[in-house]
């Protein structure tokens, strides 16, 4: 069994040497986002929310070619919580400032990318230079920290069986939405099942896969996947193979390099499922469903909310973050439903949540002070990166495996109440730092 404590050559005082992140990976990763960008554009154009036009072909290219160069900053910096929000995040301007030049939409197209471009570094620059940690002054003895990881798979379990009383289908991913309108869960109870898929779960799974407890591991993998069948939503199908895909990375590669490789690998196949049967990508239920999920839905379409919330408060009043619940109630608000419903009846695309580069950025200041808002967003994000420094890089990775795509796809204070970062910044906290080299000696010892 790998080490997860350790994550690359040390020194002599033991402390890990400098090293210099994955630079080539990152490059290619821009160049096959741009493409798949392309393929997306051909095959859901008639979604009339993205385009391509290869006349502006050389625009685009310029247009991206500053960002590029930003990426240098993950050459440097050391992994952290913040590494991975951050790359991800990088990767869905990138793709915004590639489609922004094939807009369809009439809004100040230079102003909205130098606020995206502005708004990208004032995230990136805090969410991962800032990780002098915080003095833990309350930690978890070795049992408590037991009697933890029980307790978890027990609330797991017990929201698991909740969930099964009010709705249990084995359906195909092509036919969910046939049911999805019917479910009608208690808030309560959508709250409990965010929290356990995006954060204790996965919390569960790092820490069993980190000390060796490879059964214990699977049965969370299992008890994940149960949650497919009551939610119905392609996250809770994926989310178990996404853990152990985060797994196996890193135990191939350098954790930065694996943040990488997780949005470069599964893009690429989808690139690659393009040129070798493009003219049966839609028409072809398996392709298409990859297709669709991956190089539509997870890369693409972040970036289009760029464009689309861009393009609604060009025309719109602000919120001031008055689309936040407990903020509603205190200051007046010009929209009486939430974003998505209204992006819904504007764009004809579903409901439609977005990153907080849009909603506590775009939406809520408007294009100039986007930047000072996702500002503050990256400060609020340091934070874990500082109440997680002293537990291992990997463990870190696996633990907020899924809180990525989560953050890619709603605002800050959903991804933080709603989907369970609160609980994994809390985890993390209490967590015995001794815990993993003690099992890592335990280890040792039974090799010897």
């Amino acid at each position: 069994m790998t080490d997860l404590t350790d994550d690359g050559p040390r020194s002599f005082f033991g402390s890990p040497r400098p090293r210099l992140g994955p630079a080539f990976l990152i490059y290619f990763h821009i160049g096959v986002c741009c493409l798949s960008l392309v393929y997306v554009a051909e095959f859901y154009g008639h979604l009339q929310i993205i385009m391509f036009d290869g006349n502006r072909l050389q625009w685009a290219t310029l247009n991206i070619f500053p960002f590029a160069i930003v990426s240098i900053l993950f050459t440097f910096a050391e992994f952290s919580f913040g590494y991975v929000l951050g790359f991800y995040f990088y990767t869905m301007v990138l793709g915004y400032l590639w489609l922004v030049v094939f807009s369809k939409f009439h809004y100040d197209h230079s102003l909205a990318a130098l606020s995206a471009f502005a708004s990208a570094l004032a995230f990136i620059l805090p969410a991962l230079f800032i990780t002098s940690p915080v003095k833990q002054r309350y930690v978890l003895s070795a049992r408590a920290f037991e009697r933890l990881l029980l307790s978890i798979l027990i609330f797991a379990a017990a929201i698991a069986t909740i969930g099964v009383v009010h709705n249990f289908r084995l359906v195909g991913v092509t036919e969910i939405y046939k049911f999805r309108a019917e479910l009608n869960f208690p808030t309560w109870l959508r709250y409990a099942m965010g929290v356990t898929t995006n954060a204790l779960l996965p919390f569960a799974f790092a820490c069993f896969f980190a000390r060796g407890q490879i059964f214990r591991a699977t049965g969370v993998i299992l008890l994940l996947s149960l949650f497919y069948p009551i939610t119905l939503s392609k996250a809770s199908l994926f989310a178990a193979f996404w853990l152990l895909f985060l797994a196996l990375l890193s135990r191939l590669f350098e954790v930065r390099g694996a943040v990488v490789i997780s949005l470069l690998l599964p893009t690429s196949i989808g690139v690659m499922l393009v040129l070798l049967f493009k003219v049966q990508v839609l028409s072809h239920s398996q392709i298409a469903v990859y297709f669709g999920t991956v190089n539509f839905r997870m890369i693409a379409l972040p970036s289009i909310g760029l464009d689309l919330y861009s393009d609604f408060f060009s025309t719109h009043d602000l919120t001031y973050f008055c689309q936040i619940n407990f903020l509603k109630s205190l200051v007046s608000c010009p929209y009486n439903e939430p974003l998505a419903l209204l992006m819904q009846r504007t764009y004809q695309i579903g409901n439609f949540n977005a990153s907080l580069f849009a909603t506590e950025g775009i939406a809520s200041v408007g294009l100039i002070a986007a930047p000072a808002a996702v500002l503050a967003c990256g400060l609020l994000i340091s934070l874990g990166n500082r109440l997680s420094c002293g537990l291992p890089p990997k463990f870190i990775l696996l633990s907020m495996g899924m809180l990525p795509q989560v953050f890619l796809n709603v605002p800050l204070t959903i991804a933080f109440l709603t989907n369970g970062t609160a609980i994994i910044f809390l985890l993390w906290y209490i967590t015995p730092r001794t815990i993993f080299s003690l099992d890592a000696g335990k280890r040792t010892a039974v090799a010897s």
